[in-house]
């Protein structure tokens, strides 16, 4: 054996570090190297237009003692929380009825898909935009119009706190289906249908299959898909600013939007930068908690 064929054999499959070492690197640059200048920042007196002159805690205490805080952590973990349910729920739906739909060669299915998948490349400002039309609380508004049309009252989509929020999770939800639907699309076409039919031989019905064959062989693609709608909707702001731009008062001040208020109306770059580490925080604590229920799960 040559040297050169040595050479090749010891930098061969065996030894994945040197293949992967390039994506590594674009990784440390796009990804690493940011966190590390928030953490820097947030450490920092920086404000938008002045760079830091000194560092030390008080961004910190200042931003976690805040009495804002905690409401705004509370609206952020409701609005994620009825977020992630309602995306689980009605992309699993709209996955399933795709993929029986395609099974019975229904007409429209491809088109059905497309129309799911529009909502997606909305941009955020638009999404909110667009909601803000269909939730506008004069009588003549789409929605309030509609349940007129019905003999319902009209309905305070965007000033009572509790309609407010929930009006942000739907239009939240609108957006965000299509990629929870492309997840479960995909997981459901790998089950084996082979055990669907035995099931049908044992006698089971629908829901049967469902709890038992279909849930547990998506398991891994609901927690997968967890993790991604929760750090996707922490992350949602330009709806919401869109949309109620945080009210009524803060109802429906989100995180990720009081940081975006922090930094460019308060001009208080430090303090916005300690909040996007809450933010992390929160993503990352989050998909540790699903992580060791797979792991649980799976023991």
């Amino acid at each position: 054996m040559t040297g050169f064929q040595k050479k090749t054999k010891r930098f061969g499959s065996r030894d994945p570090l040197p293949w992967l070492a390039p994506a590594l690197l674009v990784l440390a640059a796009f990804y690493a190297v940011p966190v590390l200048d928030v953490v820097r920042l947030a450490f920092s007196d920086a404000t938008l237009f002045r760079p830091p002159s000194s560092y030390s805690l008080n961004s910190f205490v200042d931003v976690l003692t805040s009495s804002v805080l905690p409401d705004v952590l509370i609206t952020t973990l409701v609005f994620t929380g009825l977020s992630v349910i309602a995306l689980q729920c009605v992309g699993l739906t709209i996955a399933l009825l795709l993929v029986r739909g395609e099974r019975r060669h229904l007409p429209g299915m491809a088109s059905f898909r497309t129309l799911v998948l529009a909502a997606w490349v909305v941009p955020g400002i638009a999404n909110g935009l667009i909601w803000q039309m269909l939730f506008d609380e004069a009588p003549y508004g789409t929605l309030n119009s509609l349940l007129g049309s019905v003999g319902l009252g009209p309905i305070a989509w965007l000033s009572d706190p509790t309609m407010a929020m929930l009006s942000a999770v739907i239009a939240n939800v609108w957006q965000g289906t299509a990629f929870s639907m492309i997840v479960f699309y995909a997981a459901r076409k790998g089950v084996d249908e082979a055990l669907y039919e035995v099931a049908s031989v044992d006698g089971a019905n629908g829901w049967d299959k469902f709890w038992a064959i279909t849930v547990p062989q998506l398991r891994l693609a609901i927690a997968a898909n967890s993790i991604l709608v929760a750090v996707q909707t922490l992350n949602t702001f330009d709806s919401i600013l869109a949309l109620t731009g945080g009210g009524p008062g803060r109802a429906t001040e989100v995180l990720a939007l009081f940081t975006f208020n922090t930094v460019f109306y308060n001009l208080d770059l430090s303090g916005g930068s300690v909040l996007a580490l809450v933010l992390f925080a929160l993503g990352l604590g989050f998909a540790t908690l699903v992580f060791g229920w797979l792991r649980r799960d799976s023991t």
